[in-house]
């Protein structure tokens, strides 16, 4: 019974091991820092002192190549690694995972720098999406003797297909990422289409009838050109407001300060009241940060440009475990039932399917509450 008991105590201490690591590589949505972590995990659940991550590209080789145990001067006096041969070439080639008491006596172990580390013990593992292989996990020199064991090699193995899971969704990630940048320059170049193109053509338009006025009617004329000035300045203010969106978010103090840095840049430039209110919620992970802040610009433009609000109030809190961003403001609203604005398509000119995009690209929610006179509301629920 004793013996039972240890056994069920040590395999759940495994899990719990396997499960902080899993957890440890999920945090993170870049691929990057995906590789990173899950190199960094594996060699502390393990124990080994070295560890590396391969992730396989179209030629035979390495596309990327992360380590651990290795500091950034040791890594610059071992020089671009030999990729195409020796063991790294045995395991890219193969499928299966690959454990050796030591790699010194193995046939394929040839073309290690002078200055790479001692090696002996070593166990890799190809991380697998279904049939295709995503990188390839590799450790050496395990800290307590005796080398890998077949124990190992299976919780490597299961801790492998767990960060298959990770890197796949890292890639998907960044992939809609991508397609959100591209659906907000197209968006971006409907509003200079609209907005600025249309008050160009007027504006010239009025300066050629100013021009043809000008001999035979002055008074008209200097309304004409009145009227040139007024559009010029339009132009030039929707011009600047493009210009605003596309600047790249600072976040660099954090997403409140920058938020109330944007805001009190707002309230100043226009008529509308527009006021922010914090309370402890500067908590999100970088990645995070920047999806709500674009997420509070874009619906921060649809309440000063289209609503015609006196006042836009924005919030964010901390409540029942997630963070709530709040944009309301007092406007003229909309009709959610009617279809161009409930699915944010150029009719409805608000951007509404981009910020639902933005929202679930960081497990977060997006709600909109609005109504014909009565103002809108849009709440972003982002899980801690």
């Amino acid at each position: 019974m004793t013996t039972e008991e240890g056994h069920c105590g040590d395999q759940g201490a495994t899990l719990h091991a396997v499960s902080s690591a899993v957890l440890a590589v999920t945090r993170h949505l870049s691929v990057h820092e995906v590789l990173q972590v899950i190199v960094r995990a594996a060699a502390q659940l393990l124990d080994a002192r070295y560890a590396a991550l391969g992730v396989p590209d179209d030629e035979g080789s390495f596309a990327e190549f992360v380590v651990e145990g290795v500091s950034d001067e040791e890594w610059e006096r071992i020089g671009p690694l030999p990729r195409q041969h020796g063991m790294l070439a045995a395991m890219l080639h193969g499928d299966t995972p690959k454990r050796l008491r030591d790699i010194r006596r193995e046939p394929e172990f040839e073309g290690w720098p002078v200055a790479h580390p001692v090696l002996k013990d070593f166990l890799g593992v190809p991380i697998r999406d279904g049939d295709d292989v995503l990188g390839i996990v590799f450790l050496a020199n395990k800290r307590s003797p005796g080398g890998f064991t077949q124990d190992d090699e299976d919780l490597l193995t299961l801790f492998a297909a767990h960060a298959a899971i990770a890197m796949a969704n890292a890639r998907l990630y960044e992939h809609n990422r991508e397609l959100t940048v591209v659906a907000e320059r197209t968006r971006l170049a409907q509003e200079l289409h609209d907005a600025v193109a249309q008050k160009l053509f007027s504006l010239r338009l009025t300066a050629r009838t100013a021009s043809a006025l000008a001999e035979r009617d002055p008074v008209r004329t200097v309304r004409e050109l009145e009227q040139v000035e007024r559009l010029a300045a339009e132009a030039l203010a929707e011009l600047r407001a493009v210009i605003f969106e596309l600047r790249p978010a600072d976040l660099a103090d954090g997403l409140v300060a920058s938020l109330r840095k944007h805001i009190e840049v707002l309230d100043r430039a226009h008529e509308t009241a527009v006021r922010f209110t914090a309370e402890g919620a500067d908590v999100l992970p970088d990645e995070h940060e920047k999806v709500a802040y674009r997420i509070a610009q874009e619906a921060l433009y649809n309440a000063l440009r289209h609503a015609g609000a006196s006042a836009v109030d924005v919030s964010l809190t901390i409540d029942g475990g997630q963070v709530v961003l709040e944009v309301a403001d007092d406007g003229s609203g909309f009709d959610l039932t009617e279809r161009g604005q409930a699915n944010g398509d150029a009719q409805g000119g608000l951007g509404l399917a981009s910020m639902r995009d933005r929202a679930c690209s960081i497990g977060g929610a997006l709600t909109i509450d609005a109504a014909p006179g009565e103002g809108t509301t849009v709440r972003l629920e982002v899980p801690l």
